[in-house]
């Protein structure tokens, strides 16, 4: 019979958020951990080298910063190494979680392997709601998760798999890819939001069209190397 001490690590759920020049925006973010914080979950931020004052701003928060190499994928795995949950989610800084997500991911885990949310662009462009329903059919259609969706997963198979593909690009599709010979993913309807703010820089139309491309080349072999300059 397993202790109470095992019981609750093996429900114990981190939140990894990596993070690079966040101060303007990282007010709001902390304000939001601090709270999944004082639920008992584990929060850790990953800097990838920020020139502003991110990681003093989440220090003085009270918050665990641990410093990375740059690099979403490398940050969410120095994160994933960092703390000690059974169960980990990644979350992007510009994205928030639903009311009672902890729950909502341990009861998936408990089933399943690993899962994400649906998820919700804010911003003005009505356009993004149907770019957010689209993303959100396209996952449950096809197991593969974005990292605007909070990917989580069991920490074990995390690890057997190597955590994140050191690219600079879709780290989140082939880690999904890498997943679904593992299981299907939880799709669970809740909804994250994420800021749409790159969709209305860019323009939605442009946005829609060139992650498409990406992905298509991307499917076709070519090296995330490449698509990462293309997409900035």
């Amino acid at each position: 019979m397993a202790t109470p001490e095992v019981e609750a690590r093996a429900g114990a759920l981190a939140i990894v958020v990596p993070m690079l020049d966040e101060a303007a925006t990282l007010p709001a973010l902390l304000v939001h951990l601090a709270g999944w914080r004082a639920r008992g979950c584990e929060v850790v931020l990953v800097d990838g080298g920020s020139r502003d004052d991110s990681v003093a701003m989440a220090r003085a928060a009270g918050l665990r910063v641990v410093v990375a190499e740059r690099g979403r994928a490398r940050q969410m795995n120095a994160g994933a190494q960092a703390c000690g949950g059974a169960l980990l989610l990644f979350l992007h800084a510009d994205t928030r979680l639903p009311e009672a997500a902890d729950a909502m991911v341990r009861a998936a885990l408990a089933v399943q392997a690993w899962g994400r949310f649906d998820v919700r662009i804010d911003g003005r462009p009505l356009m993004l709601r149907v770019v957010a329903a689209l993303m959100n059919l396209r996952s449950r259609l096809s197991g593969i998760a974005t990292g605007d969706q909070a990917i989580f997963v069991r920490r074990e198979v995390f690890e057997a798999l190597g955590g994140f593909p050191d690219q600079p690009l879709m780290e989140d599709i082939e880690l999904s890819r890498r997943l679904l010979r593992v299981s299907r993913p939880a799709c669970l309807r809740a909804r994250v939001r994420t800021s749409g703010r790159r969709w209305e820089q860019r323009g939605v139309w442009r946005t829609i069209a060139l992650m498409w491309r990406l992905r298509w080349a991307y499917w076709r072999g070519v090296p995330a190397e490449r698509l990462a300059e293309a997409y900035r």
